[in-house]
């Protein structure tokens, strides 16, 4: 078998191809819970603890530079490469995070509740029993005679 068509044998199954699906439709949910956090929810709890943005929450490691000019925020900072601990991006990934598995907990939860809200299909008839089984009984039952 060519390396070719064992990788397209590999490809198509059933598995990998629905593996390609989730990861896509994952990385689309992504983004739109990452915009739910960064656009609606993370400007709310800023608002409560009084900043306006996580991201400009940072401890400079070290000096700007002597010709710096730009204001004192995590963009100006980051571009002029001074080194910075911004642990208001860590909040706002791992508040993406925790909201992003919840949602998924939740779909799952609801999964399952539909999984167990539909009857068990009914048990399948007994296959008839072979011919030979049968003459075979036939003769047994002959002989016990």
């Amino acid at each position: 078998m060519s390396f070719a068509s064992e990788f397209k044998e590999f490809a198509m199954k059933g598995n990998v191809v629905d593996l390609a699906v989730g990861v896509i439709i994952g990385a689309a949910f992504g983004k739109i819970v990452d915009s739910i956090v960064k656009d609606l929810i993370m400007p709310i709890v800023g608002k409560i603890f009084g900043g306006l943005d996580f991201s400009n929450y940072f401890i400079l490691l070290g000096d700007p530079p002597a010709d710096f000019k730009g204001a004192m925020t995590f963009a100006d900072l980051s571009k002029a490469g001074v080194p910075m601990l911004s642990y208001g991006n860590f909040i706002t990934v791992a508040v993406n995070f925790i909201i992003l598995a919840f949602i998924i907990f939740m779909m799952v939860k609801q999964i399952n509740r539909m999984k167990a809200d539909v009857p068990p299909a009914p048990p399948a008839a007994p296959a008839p029993t072979p011919e030979d089984v049968v003459l075979l009984r036939e003769i047994r039952d002959a002989l016990k005679k």
